[in-house]
């Protein structure tokens, strides 16, 4: 997870954190772990995209791992050529200027496959398979 969402979420979240598992928070500034109700170990990663995602494999167990915004965690990751798919909810509210997420993205650089499109009263779910057209 990127700082910015993370401080977003620290201000907002119930003390019982959504997320019920470690995360690992994309910073530049080192913060001891914060620990919240409900298993939600947020850890505070300063050593580059590569450690955390390592970290979080370690922590997953051979589950999952999912990488959460803001926009500039996910350009970081994506350049990388360490995403395998990614999901994009749409709803119908504004929160902000925020930052496109696939700005400075080159199209030429990976492909995104349909994979599941899914509506509910409150957003809609894409899901896309991320191919990457050159090596990384």
């Amino acid at each position: 997870m990127g700082m910015r969402m993370f401080e977003e979420g620290e201000a907002n979240w119930p003390e019982d954190a959504p997320f019920h598992a470690p995360v690992f928070v994309l910073t530049h500034h080192p913060r001891p772990t914060w620990e919240r109700k409900g298993g939600t170990t947020f850890t505070f990663a300063t050593d580059g995209i590569e450690s955390s995602l390592r970290q979080a494999r370690i922590a997953a167990r051979g589950k999952d791992v999912r990488i959460a915004g803001g926009a500039e965690t996910i350009h970081q990751f994506l350049a990388a050529h360490l995403v395998d798919e990614i999901g994009v909810s749409i709803a119908p509210m504004v929160l902000g200027a925020g930052l496109p997420l696939f700005k400075g993205v080159d199209g030429r650089e990976l492909t995104l496959e349909p994979k599941r499109a899914v509506h509910s009263p409150m957003a809609t779910h894409l899901e896309y398979r991320v191919k990457y057209n050159r090596p990384g």
